[in-house]
């Protein structure tokens, strides 16, 4: 945890940015793999650790700022719970490191709330994105879950999403240590990747790594040689001469605060003509992108910059055609980019993203592109603020469907060059990824630096062999 003073400060601010009312906070429950006591590596909700920072399971909290009273509900460790678990920390010590001075029961959170709305006092509450506290929200606040998003509050959610935008000065230093790890970590595979592996192999040297780190992967890892697969998490592939890894990985911390990088490097020694040249343009995408990262600008036009400098190399390749704005306007240079240039990150990889990307990565002014190919996917478009920290990770993915189902229909034929494209269906991916803080003059990369040239990740792999 940090300081309590740094959790009764936050509950402040969010207090004088809402006024009145009670503010509900759920604590996540632990999730069984397959009976009641074999259960998942267990993470608090985000909310819940920003504001009163215990990562305990089966907790619930409540800020009732008419009577200036904040109340954690939970209950003691059972002898039961002691015998198998141990003693440790009560819950009253937590709540007293956290700056809570009143604890309640469990069982009290439904009366108390029962109460406040016989009083048609407001409750406020923020969209549940985990079953068991969908049925615990409609218990106790007697609603059909059917109607729990509809019902949250989105005051409670706006106030939020401002606060945990901007970083402070302990959660920067946090996320910088998840940066430096994450990049050892990925320094480490590539030094270790040979032909012969499976990616199994590389998986378990990173869960190895992030777990001595002190912390947990901050996602599941995806690594493969199939990187045109985006979320690719099948590990069953062995590496062999001539393909490419993709490395898409990163550790979160003690403290929950998430690191998220990207390489990609052969498993030769040596890129190939046609791979170094895909790189290439993936760089400079990143690296485009990455300098305009700087208050008020607007990250959709980060996103379009760093698109229209992939189709510029790419027609360079001879892959497209035409006038490269009206082919990004349009949408064509989604046959390579699927996906965002990037998201906001913290305390989560996808940083508030239970709270809607509406909130937290557009505006009432900005809204979100849900129809183009391409756009939808993008996480973050609203304009930047000194305190955000965000990732920058452009690619280009050679998808054979995307090209069969395209090419069959003609589509975009005026600025994709289909005939020459059927070279690149066994390409796989390439995507380059850094983490970035923004500040009152521009931007500054978090972690410590790592391979990024090809030269740079050649190096490495000759040094692996």
């Amino acid at each position: 945890m940090f300081t309590k003073e740094i959790y009764i400060n936050r509950r402040k601010q969010l207090a004088s940015s809402i006024g009145s009312g009670i503010l509900l906070f759920l604590g996540n429950e632990e999730s069984p793999m397959n009976f009641k006591d074999n259960a998942y590596h267990f993470r608090q909700d985000s909310t819940f650790l920003y504001y009163f920072g215990i990562q305990e399971p089966h907790l619930a909290a409540v800020m009732d700022l008419d009577e200036d009273k904040t109340i954690v509900f939970g209950d003691e460790m059972s002898l039961d719970d002691i015998v198998w678990m141990g003693r440790q920390e009560t819950l009253h010590e937590k709540c007293t490191a956290s700056g809570v001075e009143f604890v309640q029961a469990s069982a009290s959170l439904k009366s108390y709330l029962a109460n406040a709305l016989a009083k048609t006092r407001q409750v406020h509450f923020l969209p549940p994105y985990r079953g068991e506290n969908k049925i615990r929200l409609a218990s106790v606040l007697h609603l059909p879950i059917n109607q729990l998003a509809a019902a949250a509050s989105i005051v409670f959610i706006k106030a939020v999403v401002a606060q945990r935008s901007i970083k402070s000065a302990e959660e920067i230093q946090e996320l910088h240590h998840a940066a430096s790890v994450s990049a050892d970590i990925h320094l480490m595979v590539m030094q270790l990747a040979k032909p012969g592996q499976t990616e199994r192999d590389l998986v378990a040297a990173i869960q190895q790594a992030a777990v001595a780190s002190g912390g947990q992967l901050a996602y599941p890892a995806i690594v493969t040689t199939r990187g045109e697969i985006l979320h690719n998490h099948y590990y069953g592939n062995t590496l062999k001469e001539g393909q490419l890894v993709l490395n898409d990985s990163g550790v979160e911390t003690a403290l929950g605060y998430a690191g998220d990088l990207t390489r990609t490097f052969p498993v030769s020694k040596k890129f190939t003509v046609e791979q170094k040249a895909v790189y290439d343009i993936v760089l400079e995408a990143y690296q485009q992108a990455t300098s305009l990262l700087s208050p008020e600008v607007r990250y959709l036009d980060v996103h379009l910059k760093a698109c229209k400098t992939l189709a510029t190399g790419l027609k360079d390749m001879g892959l497209m055609k035409g006038n490269i704005d009206d082919a990004v306007e349009q949408g064509a240079h989604a046959m390579f980019f699927q996906c965002g240039t990037g998201h906001m990150m913290g305390l989560d990889v996808h940083d508030m993203e239970d709270l809607g990307e509406a909130y937290v990565g557009y505006t009432e002014t900005l809204t979100k592109n849900t129809a183009q190919f391409g756009l939808k996917s993008l996480r973050l478009g609203k304009q930047l603020e000194p305190g955000y920290v965000l990732t920058v990770e452009p690619g280009i993915y050679f998808i054979p469907e995307l090209m069969d189902q395209w090419g069959a229909s003609n589509r975009f034929n005026d600025y994709i060059n289909y005939d020459k494209l059927q070279a690149f269906r066994d390409f796989s991916g390439i995507r380059v990824e850094d983490d970035f803080l923004i500040t009152s003059t521009g931007h500054e990369m978090l972690g410590k630096p790592l391979a990024l040239t090809t030269a740079e990740i050649e190096a490495i792999r000759a040094e692996a062999y």
